[in-house]
């Protein structure tokens, strides 16, 4: 999943991508509003994590912007206002939840995570699919009763194709998504990722987790297809 995090505090812009990168999320950075603005029409993130005083632009400026722009992308936002009136204002401008400064960074991840099934036609707050269970809370994936050792990379690639479960992902999006933007390799490298998945997803004589539409990409069917 991939998070643009937008912070003019060096210190903890550098502690909030120190920590998701280490939970397995692409993260781009910026404390900037108009390079913030910017990002997220020229790349798609999975959610914004958007601090309201920044240079440039205010948070508030982005938000509104970015949903005049008709980017729905959710957006939690940050700020070291408690007032009710300046959470008010956050959500009003279009933002999909509100932090207060300072904050438990499990609470953080635990609401980025609440996002991330937002807009989808379940939430589930555990993904199944093919006798496959994966909790993002803990980082654990469970196969057939089985616990999986998965690297921080094969869990991010596992779990953005359950988000996308019954939708066909190509190689780029995957590689979008899941690998940061200092990675200058090409799509191969999904190949590989995906190969090292099914060697641990797949059983002998069971049925496949992952299937490849050639072509188009991968896809982990619904739960309901499988019935």
């Amino acid at each position: 999943m991939r998070i643009l995090v937008v912070e003019d505090e060096e210190a903890m812009a550098a502690s909030l991508a120190w920590g998701l990168r280490a939970e397995g999320y692409v993260v781009d950075v910026t404390g900037d509003g108009r390079d913030a603005l910017w990002q997220a029409l020229e790349t798609a993130h999975d959610v914004i994590v958007l601090d309201v005083m920044l240079p440039g632009l205010d948070g508030y400026q982005v938000c509104r912007r970015l949903r005049a722009d008709g980017v729905w992308t959710p957006i939690l936002m940050l700020t070291a206002m408690d007032d009710d009136l300046d959470q008010a204002e956050g959500l009003d401008c279009g933002a999909d939840d509100y932090l207060v400064k300072p904050f438990a960074y499990p609470v953080l991840l635990a609401r980025l995570r609440a996002l991330t099934r937002r807009g989808l036609g379940r939430r589930p707050a555990v993904l199944t699919a093919a006798g496959l269970r994966f909790d993002p809370a803990g980082r654990t994936v469970v196969h057939d009763g089985a616990a999986l050792d998965l690297t921080t990379r094969e869990l991010s690639v596992l779990e953005y194709l359950l988000r996308k479960q019954g939708q066909v992902v190509s190689k780029s999006e995957l590689l979008e998504h899941c690998w940061d933007a200092a990675y200058d390799g090409g799509p191969a490298v999904v190949e590989v990722t995906v190969h090292r998945l099914r060697r641990k997803l797949d059983r002998p004589g069971g049925q496949d987790v992952i299937h490849t539409l050639r072509g188009q990409g991968y896809l982990i069917r619904d739960d309901d297809d499988e019935r």
